[in-house]
C-alpha cells in the first residue's frame, strides 16, 4: 500500500535524528530567485545535483561535481539518478469537500452547485464524517505532490478546524478559511452572518499564523451572500489587515447574469465585493473567464491575483481562460485544481488541460510556464514566495521526487528526449499522480508510494 502522512508521522519521533538532516542526490529542476528570470521564469535544471535538508529548511542545493571538489564525500548522499526533484506543487484553489462528487454528471455552475455541491458539503455537518473527509483529502494532496494549497471548506466551524489542525500536525503551509453563506443555498448550509463572523474571529484567534498556516476570508461567491454578510466579512478584514481573501469572479455567465439581478447597483461583478473592501493585493479570485475591461484593469491596479482552473472551466463547460491577457497585464496567475468540479487533484493532468485551453486560445503554454504557475508563480500569487515555490538556500523544504518509471508509457515516451523541457511536457501531457515517489513537507517524508508497512 502507499504510505502517507497519517503512517509516515506516526514514525517521526522514533527517526527524529533521520529527518532533521539528509541530501539527496539526483536530478533537481526549480525556478530559482537568483537564475535571470527574464525568458524561462528562473528555470535551473541541474543533472547531477544535490539537494542538502537541515531542521525543515533547504541549506544548499547545488551541482555535485562542485560539492565534491569542495571536499564531499558523495557516498553519504542517497542517489537516485533516474528520478527528478521539484518544488512541490501548490494548489490555489481546490474544495476539500467535494472529492467525493468528482465527475459528477451533466450540469453547469449553478445547477451543479445545487445538484451536486450542496448535498456533498451538507454531509460534513458530522463530525466525524467531515473528520475522515478531511484526513482524506490532506493524503490524496499528498500523493499527488501537493505541499501547499488554499482550500475551500464549508460553513460549519468544525470542518475548518479539522483541515487546521491536519495540516498543523503535518506542518504544511495551508491557508483556508469558513466558506460564509447566508441565502441561495440549503437551509442546512445557512448560517446568521453573526454567528458566521464570531466563528471566523475564534478560527483566527487560533488557527491564523499558528505553525505555517493562514486564515482566508471566504465568501463562497457574493450571490450566496447577503450585503450585510459581506459588509461583516469587510469589517472583519479591516480588523485582521493580514488576511487573505477568496472567493469565485465571473465563472459563467448565467452566474454573472444573477449576480447583476442580486446586486442592481453595483457596477459589475467585481463591485460586488469591492463595494465592501473586499478586493485588495491578498484577494485570490477564482476563474475571471468573462470580465469586462474595467474588471481586469482594476483587478490589475490592486495586485490581486487569479485562479486558472482548466478542469473545472471544461467540465462545467464554463469558458475559456485567456491566459495571454493576465500575462500582458502582469496579474499573477496560479494554475489550480478546482476539485471537485477539477476532476483530478493531480497537478500533472491540470496542466495538462491548462495546454489545451490556451492551445485553443491560440496560445501556447510552454511547460517551464505551466510549471512556474503551478509552483513559483502559485506561491507569488499567494505572497508566500518568501517561504516556498523552490528549492533555494533557506526556503522550507517542501519538494517532491518525480519517478518517470513508475509510469511505464511516460518512461519510455522520455527515455527518448534530450531537453527537461520535453521531459516536463511529456509529464504533464501523458502523467498523472502514479509520477510522484514521494512528497517532503518542511523536509519530512510524508508520502511514499507502494511501499509495504507493516
Amino acid at each position: 500500500m502507499c504510505r502517507c502522512y497519517s503512517v509516515l508521522l506516526a514514525t517521526q519521533h522514533t527517526e527524529e535524528a533521520d529527518l532533521h538532516s539528509f541530501s539527496i542526490r539526483s536530478r533537481i529542476a526549480h525556478f530559482s530567485d537568483t537564475a535571470p528570470s527574464r525568458h524561462d521564469y528562473g528555470f535551473t535544471y541541474i543533472e547531477d545535483g544535490i539537494i542538502f535538508v537541515e531542521n525543515g529548511k533547504i541549506i544548499d542545493s547545488g551541482k555535485a561535481g562542485e560539492f565534491q571538489r569542495n571536499g564531499l564525500d558523495l557516498a553519504g548522499c542517497e542517489h537516485l539518478p533516474e528520478h527528478l526533484i521539484l518544488s512541490g506543487f501548490i494548489d490555489a484553489h481546490v474544495h476539500a469537500p467535494q472529492v467525493n462528487i468528482i465527475g459528477s454528471y451533466g450540469e453547469q455552475l449553478l445547477d451543479w452547485l445545487k445538484l451536486y455541491t450542496f448535498p456533498a458539503e451538507i454531509k460534513f455537518s458530522k463530525e466525524e464524517y467531515s473528520h475522515i473527509q478531511t484526513e482524506k483529502f490532506i493524503d490524496a494532496l499528498l500523493a499527488n505532490g501537493t505541499t501547499s494549497a488554499m482550500v475551500f471548506t464549508t460553513t460549519f466551524k468544525h470542518s475548518t478546524e479539522q483541515l487546521f489542525k491536519n495540516a498543523y500536525d503535518l506542518d504544511m503551509r495551508l491557508i483556508t478559511g469558513k466558506v460564509l453563506m447566508d441565502r441561495n443555498a440549503p437551509k442546512a448550509l445557512l448560517e446568521n452572518p453573526d454567528t458566521g463572523t464570531q466563528d471566523c474571529h475564534e478560527l483566527i484567534k487560533n488557527w491564523h499564523n499558528k505553525g505555517r498556516l493562514g486564515y482566508a476570508i471566504t465568501p463562497r461567491f457574493s450571490g450566496t451572500s447577503t450585503p450585510r454578510q459581506l459588509a461583516q466579512a469587510g469589517e472583519l478584514l479591516r480588523e485582521y489587515p493580514d488576511l487573505w481573501v477568496q472567493t469565485h469572479l465571473s465563472e459563467n455567465k448565467h452566474e454573472i447574469a444573477w449576480t447583476k439581478k442580486l446586486f442592481p447597483d453595483a457596477k459589475d461583478y467585481l463591485d460586488t465585493y469591492e463595494q465592501f473592501g473586499l478586493h485588495t493585493n491578498k484577494t485570490i479570485f477564482a476563474h475571471c473567464l468573462h470580465l469586462n475591461e474595467s474588471e481586469s484593469s482594476r483587478i490589475q491596479s490592486t495586485g490581486s491575483s487569479v485562479a486558472f482552473c482548466p478542469s473545472s472551466n471544461l467540465f462545467l463547460g464554463s469558458g475559456l481562460f485567456d491566459m495571454a491577457h493576465f500575462k500582458e497585464r502582469g496579474i499573477p496567475v496560479a494554475i489550480c485544481s478546482d476539485v471537485g468540479a477539477g476532476t483530478s487533484l493531480s497537478p500533472f493532468r491540470t496542466l495538462g488541460d491548462a495546454y489545451k485551453v490556451c492551445q485553443l486560445l491560440g496560445y501556447s503554454l510552454n511547460a517551464k510556464e505551466a510549471y512556474f504557475n503551478a509552483s513559483k508563480g502559485a506561491a507569488k500569487a499567494l505572497g508566500i514566495d518568501q517561504f516556498v515555490g523552490n528549492l533555494d538556500s533557506g526556503k522550507e523544504a517542501d519538494f517532491i521526487v518525480i519517478n518517470p518509471k513508475n509510469m511505464k508509457s511516460v518512461h519510455e515516451r522520455t527515455s527518448t528526449n534530450n531537453a527537461i523541457e520535453d521531459e516536463l511536457f511529456v509529464y504533464m501531457t501523458c502523467g498523472d499522480e502514479r509520477l510522484i515517489d514521494r512528497t517532503y513537507i518542511a523536509g519530512n517524508l510524508v508520502y511514499e508510494q507502494c511501499q509495504e508497512v507493516s
